[in-house]
This record gives C-alpha cells, sequence and structure tokens, in this order.
C-alpha cells in the first residue's frame, strides 16, 4: 500500500494551499480517510477526515472554518486550506484506514500513512 502526498510549499499568512492525497495497492474501498500534521516541539495532531463513504466531514477546532476536504473517489482526498497562519505551519501526511468521528482523527491498528509533505506559512 503507498500514500503519496503533493502540494504542500510556502505561503504568507491569510493564503492558500490544497494537498492531495492518492492511496494505491488497497483493494477495499470502505476506509476512512485523513490528514494529520504535525510542527516542530509540538505532538502530532489529526486535524481532519472523511469517513469511508466520502458523505461526512469532521475537523479539528484548530482549523474548523478555514480547512475543508474533498473526496472524489475512495483513494483520493484532498485538503483545501484557506486562511493560512503562520501556526498552520508542519508536516502534514495523509493516512488511511484511521478512526473517523466527531471529536476523533486518529491512526488504528491497520493505518496506512504517507511521507508527509511540508507547509510553510509566513508571518
Amino acid at each position: 500500500v503507498q500514500v503519496a502526498e503533493s502540494g504542500g510549499g510556502l505561503e504568507p499568512a491569510g493564503g492558500s494551499l490544497t494537498l492531495h492525497c492518492l492511496v494505491s495497492g488497497l483493494k477495499s474501498i470502505s476506509y476512512n480517510m485523513g490528514w494529520f500534521r504535525q510542527a516542530p516541539g509540538k505532538e502530532r495532531e489529526g486535524i481532519a477526515c472523511s469517513e469511508w463513504r466520502g458523505s461526512m466531514f469532521y475537523y479539528a477546532d484548530s482549523v474548523k472554518g478555514r480547512f475543508t476536504l474533498s473526496r472524489d473517489d475512495a483513494y483520493s482526498l484532498s485538503l483545501q486550506m484557506n486562511n493560512l497562519e503562520p501556526e498552520d505551519t508542519a508536516m502534514y501526511d495523509c493516512a488511511t484506514a484511521i478512526r473517523c468521528q466527531p471529536g476523533t482523527v486518529a491512526a488504528s491498528r491497520q493505518t496506512y500513512e504517507g511521507q508527509g509533505t511540508q507547509v510553510t506559512v509566513s508571518s
């Protein structure tokens, strides 16, 4: 199973970026997908997820109202990030087969993760 992220980069505060995630090698379509991030010196944070049907999305309070998920199919997930803040600077990684429910975006024993893509927001 491979999880590949793309779309990171450097943006000024207030700018926008879109991250993309593509999963390959999975036969099942019934996996939740989501995005995590980790900033230097901080704990890893699950910020947004899509339940496997693609009809329910959940967001951490830190990104709610600014970040939007879209799920094209069972294997691709995009994260539109608007009104970026310097505090959004982190390594962002995509994962599939995660726990996804209100208040919880977390890895499970089955989780597959990508290598991550860096997002840097300048003040």
